[in-house]
């Protein structure tokens, strides 16, 4: 399996007392390559961990890999901002839709309910992997 990771999802894989602790690792007992992040991503992981050593692990064992550019998508965000003005999504989530536009086949793997009011390419839902009672 391959697919684009937020933060919930790297948290829950990381830290043990985490209440989707389970579900995280079972999905990754499934995951044979990196699955794609950002930066913003990592930062957010890292301050929810208060750990950036065990985040930048996450990058070093092959769990994910950074695979955006902000510089290069730096309208494109803007563009997504201004759409979602009112749910004020951050960084991440804005660099996550826009990850998901230009990797249709990829779902987000997130705790985040925001993703399924988010669309890519203005009309299309994005797919999500969540766990079931989210």
């Amino acid at each position: 399996m391959i697919g684009i990771a937020d933060t919930g999802f790297l948290v829950a894989f990381a830290a043990r007392r985490d209440e989707f602790f389970p579900w995280a690792h079972a999905l990754a007992e499934n995951i044979h390559e990196p699955l794609l992040t950002c930066e913003a991503v990592l930062a957010e992981t890292a301050f929810h961990l208060q750990d950036s050593a065990l985040t930048l692990k996450l990058v070093e064992t092959g769990l994910v890999r950074l695979a955006f550019d902000i510089e290069s998508q730096r309208v494109e965000l803007a563009e997504l901002a201004r759409r979602y003005a009112d749910r004020q999504p951050d960084l991440a989530d804005l660099c996550l839709i826009r990850m998901s536009e230009l990797n249709p086949k990829l779902p987000v793997i997130t705790l985040d309910g925001d993703f399924r009011v988010y669309r890519r390419n203005r009309r299309e839902s994005i797919p999500v992997i969540m766990p079931p009672s989210l």
